[in-house]
């Protein structure tokens, strides 16, 4: 991590799978007072109208990415790099390096014990080395597949193509810290990042 080491909060990386409940994890934490930066947030910040990243993707893929009122058509670039490797890498390129970039500089500016950055692809992307711990929220795969398909008004065999564009459930779990298991209450995921977030400060107080 490139952050400075006098002005470096605990960072712990969110992540899981498509459907794990990442969110109501996140606005948990959030609630607790701890700082959340989220990287899809960031990454509709990036190509943005008027930013260098939106170029890119125009010069990239063409006007048939971009609407008429030159913001960029996600429908439209979704269906392009879902299917095709080599245009996913070329996103990526594009879009990645100015993410990371973006989380290092919000990272700088958070004074604060910890903090939570929200990393979907965290297994993908290999962003691993920005964070001190990694924390998983993990369900089974049925019921991904079942909340997706209620999400997103799909069939189960679209549900299943998304669930496994993405690293396993075992390759996230490997690489885990910790879990949170999203599969039963409310109650029992307030329960869960409570504890995690008294963990965490211990942990914080540890490093100062």
């Amino acid at each position: 991590m490139t952050i400075s080491s006098t002005h470096r909060p605990l960072v712990v990386a969110l992540t899981g799978g498509i459907a794990a409940g990442k969110t109501q994890v996140s606005t948990r934490f959030e609630a607790r007072g701890v700082p959340v930066i989220d990287t899809d947030v960031l990454a509709r910040e990036v190509v943005a109208p008027g930013t260098e990243g939106l170029a890119a993707v125009r010069a990239t893929f063409g006007e048939a990415v971009i609407n008429t009122d030159g913001t960029l058509d996600r429908a439209a670039l979704s269906q392009r790099v879902f299917s095709d490797s080599e245009a996913r890498q070329q996103l990526e390129a594009i879009t990645h390096p100015r993410i990371r970039a973006k989380v290092l500089a919000a990272l700088q500016d958070i004074n604060a014990p910890y903090a939570v950055v929200v990393i979907p692809l965290l297994a993908e992307t290999g962003w691993q080395d920005l964070a001190d711990r990694i924390l998983v929220v993990d369900a089974p795969t049925s019921l991904q597949r079942a909340r997706l398909m209620n999400r997103a008004s799909i069939d189960a065999d679209q549900a299943a193509r998304r669930l496994a564009s993405q690293a396993s459930r075992e390759q996230r779990l490997a690489m885990a810290d910790d879990v949170i298991e999203n599969s039963t209450t409310p109650e029992a995921l307030d329960a869960a990042v409570t504890a995690l977030d008294r963990k965490y400060r211990a942990f914080a107080g540890k490093k100062r």
